[in-house]
């Protein structure tokens, strides 16, 4: 009996290939069928022969559900609740900024947050279409989270197999981190979706090094570098792959296709393996890589330009970087340190068993992470959210070391960790502030004070140029019905800035009022004694306390003459 068996995969040739076997005997040295015992089984390898391959169909559809069922996933999760939590201070400046008009948009970035510009611009778009609820302003990030997650999961597909995608897109949907950012008005999760995307399409690229291709890339690394430029970190991974790559070849590189993948190059897999197209590898490689890269760094220098001028008022509030820092990392992006735990220990067994494959995603997570607390050290730059664009490519290498046990216990684990993750997703919904035990009430402090103002009320803040920013809450929750805001002599817009100037001679300015509705800063026992300067001296000189709210962040009292 005659069994025919193709080389590493073990499936039988098919009953054609067997009969012509049959027919044309075991080749040379002749035939010896009648030396062996009767029933024996005698084994013929074929070699250079393409396996049976796997219908068409049924290969789309689990390409297809590897990348859906992950944005989808993301999608409901971070949509619920999204509108709950009230916008916490720099969602407070988002608005401000996307609701000027573009000419006094572009001097606000020439005074302050030029980094966050190109954002403000886009979400200035968004706004006039959508509104700008809570809801309506957190909307882009959550679908940009949702578009992150599936392209995580192809990226996984096309690095460590659909298995490992699937595995790796759905972890990021449950990580509270995703559901942190993905209902947050600042532009984090679109550079998150950004990052995963241009590594996706240096992949791409590398392994089919078109014009069409690279010019993808290019627009994906620009796009990436105008939303945030601690996310350009990431293009020292891609440096160090595509080196690799043009050195020694994709092999090296861990850019390869998968094994159970087709190749959509010619002579992929199953196959002989083709020629490297034109450019592939070498200097041509690494030429066309430094030539993508061109657009980005011609729109992204005036802005590294600009916001390092602003870096002593912008980031005043960031401390230099301290090893602690480095060791709260994984909890501060996942949202939750059970569940960060869980998270760099997976990535760190997969990176194990994906070998050179845990290049790309591996250096992804390292590299800027090490460069900017490199960096941190002299100048202070470290900030947690900046490096959310690296949690993908940890959820990459978490899903690749899911994928070695059956699907089952795998997507347990991916349970476990959206279960580990319930509290601080609830908590999250709460409050945006970080930490969520120091909440700031805007709101509270705003329905205070519309349900008891009268004709002829003002209103003062404490202090005016606090990164709380007092005066953004109660005008978004209040509208053009708040109080006059009687120190004011430059608001925000007039001043291209976040905070408005005020009157030199505060007691002047507050001639002719009888009330006045004092916010102030955390919760004061005494919010009149807490008011510094010459503003608090005419404010105690003419008024005394009437009554006094405490709110979380903030405190709220009335003043009269």
């Amino acid at each position: 009996m005659t069994e025919c068996v193709i080389p590493h995969h073990g499936q039988p040739c098919g009953i054609d290939l067997v009969d012509r076997i049959r027919r044309t005997g075991p080749g040379r040295g002749g035939d010896k069928s009648a030396d062996r015992p009767a029933g024996h089984r005698r084994r013929v390898t074929l070699r250079n022969v393409t396996p049976p391959a796997e219908p068409a169909r049924s290969r789309d559809r689990r390409g297809w559900l590897v990348w859906v069922l992950p944005a989808l996933v993301t999608l409901v999760v971070t949509l619920a609740g999204i509108g709950h939590a009230q916008p916490w201070r720099d969602e407070l400046a988002t608005w401000s900024a996307a609701t000027r008009p573009v000419p006094d948009l572009v001097r606000l970035a020439g005074t302050i947050d030029a980094a966050t510009g190109p954002y403000y611009l886009l979400m200035h778009g968004w706004t006039a279409l959508a509104g700008t609820s809570p809801t309506a302003l957190r909307l882009p990030s959550a679908l940009a989270m949702a578009g992150a997650a599936a392209l995580t999961a192809r990226l996984g597909d096309r690095l460590a197999g659909p298995r490992a995608g699937l595995l790796a897109g759905l972890l990021l949907a449950v990580l509270p981190g995703t559901s942190r950012y993905g209902q947050e008005a600042r532009p984090y999760a679109l550079a998150t979706l950004l990052a995963v995307l241009a590594t996706l399409l240096l992949v791409g690229a590398l392994r089919r090094p078109t014009w069409r291709r690279w010019a993808g890339y290019a627009v994906a690394v620009a796009a990436l570098g105008l939303l945030h430029l601690i996310a350009f970190t990431l293009l020292a991974a891609h440096a160090l792959v595509v080196v690799l790559a043009a050195a020694r070849g994709r092999p090296a590189a861990g850019v390869e296709p998968w094994p159970d993948a087709p190749d959509p190059a010619p002579g992929g897999a199953g196959g002989r393996e083709a020629a490297p197209p034109a450019g592939a590898t070498g200097r041509g490689l690494l030429w066309r890589w430094l030539v993508a890269l061109l657009p980005a760094a011609v729109l992204v220098a005036p802005l590294v330009l600009a916001a390092g001028g602003q870096r002593g008022r912008q980031l005043d509030w960031v401390r230099l970087v301290r090893v602690d820092d480095l060791a709260a990392l994984p909890g501060g992006l996942a949202q939750s340190g059970v569940v960060g735990g869980l998270l760099v220990g997976l990535a760190a067994l997969g990176a194990g068993w994906l070998g050179r494959r845990a290049l790309l995603p591996g250096t992804a997570v390292l590299l800027p992470v090490l460069l900017l607390f490199a960096a941190g050290t002299a100048v202070p730059l470290w900030v947690t959210r900046y490096l959310v664009f690296t949690v993908p490519f940890a959820c990459l290498l978490a899903g690749a070391a899911l994928a070695g046990v059956r699907l089952g216990p795998a997507l347990a684990v991916v349970t476990l960790a959206g279960l580990l993750g319930l509290p601080d997703q609830a908590a999250l919904r709460r409050t945006h502030e970080w930490p969520r035990t120091a909440p700031v009430d805007y709101a509270g402090v705003a329905r205070i004070v519309a349900d008891r103002e009268q004709p002829g009320d003002a209103i003062v803040y404490s202090p005016r140029d606090s990164w709380l920013f007092p005066d953004l809450g109660l005008a978004y929750h209040v509208g053009a019905r708040r109080p006059r805001d009687v120190l004011v002599v430059r608001d925000q817009r007039q001043r291209a800035d976040l905070w408005a100037a005020e009157c030199d001679r505060p007691a002047e300015c507050l001639a002719g009022v009888d009330r006045v509705w004092l916010v102030v800063t955390g919760r004061r026992a005494d919010p009149l004694a807490a008011v510094p300067g010459a503003k608090g001296d005419a404010l105690r000189d003419a008024f005394t306390v009437r009554q006094v709210w405490p709110r979380p962040g903030l405190t709220v009292a009335l003043l009269t003459r």
